[in-house]
């Protein structure tokens, strides 16, 4: 896709566990969205990213791990392909997992849109969290493990991480709810509970997001 009608530089960033049986070849049909919206013609052709100093799309068969640090230039037609390369990952992964995807504006110069100190010039950046896992409970497990590690994150601020376990509850009560919702229609086991946040943890959101240097 050439670069000059693409308004984005588009990384991609994420780990996924694989299970044992995963070959390079299933890998591959799955992340196909990805290096064919790059223009490649396989894998090995689009694994590498636009900066040399990112790691790319690399498989590690010994850790059974898929490791992704991958920038491409596109548009907002990028989301279709993550779509796609998330539903076919659920198929491969051992347990639920985070993607991020981020969008940055190519056109936007942070130095020019200080000094203008008009609003309304931000950029176009955005930020999508995906996840994948084996089943729905798999995923929500890793929704709500995220979610707790960023709110005790914020409110450490303010308080002892022992004061916070009636918020991590009310977390995991949010979850239930939604989890139940799904599964009075389908057969699916409960996803266990966390036991609070990591700490540590980066946030989802707010300012320009500085990209993944390795």
């Amino acid at each position: 896709m050439p670069s000059y009608t693409t308004p984005f530089e588009i990384h991609v960033h994420g780990e996924v566990p694989l299970r044992e049986d995963v070959g390079y070849n299933q890998l591959q049909d799955a992340l196909m969205p990805l290096w064919r919206y790059a223009g490649a013609k396989s894998l090995a052709d689009g694994a590498a990213s636009s900066y040399e100093e990112e790691p790319g799309i690399k498989f590690d068969p010994q850790a059974h791990l898929l490791r992704i640090c991958w920038t491409v230039p596109g548009n907002d037609d990028f989301r279709q392909a993550v779509d796609e390369m998330c539903m076919a990952l659920n198929e491969l992964a051992l347990s639920g997992a985070p993607i991020e995807v981020t969008f940055y504006d190519t056109e936007f110069d942070e130095d020019e849109a200080g000094d203008s100190g008009e609003e309304g010039d931000g950029s176009r950046d955005d930020f999508a969290m995906y996840f994948v896992g084996p089943t729905p409970a798999a995923i929500m497990q890793v929704q709500r493990d995220l979610l707790v590690q960023d709110v005790v994150n914020l409110m450490e601020r303010h308080f002892d991480n022992s004061e916070l376990s009636d918020v991590v509850a009310s977390v995991d009560r949010l979850f239930e709810r939604r989890f139940d919702a799904l599964a009075s229609s389908m057969q699916l086991g409960k996803p266990p509970r966390g036991s609070g946040g990591a700490p540590g943890g980066s946030g989802h959101g707010g300012g320009r997001k500085p990209r993944h240097l390795h």
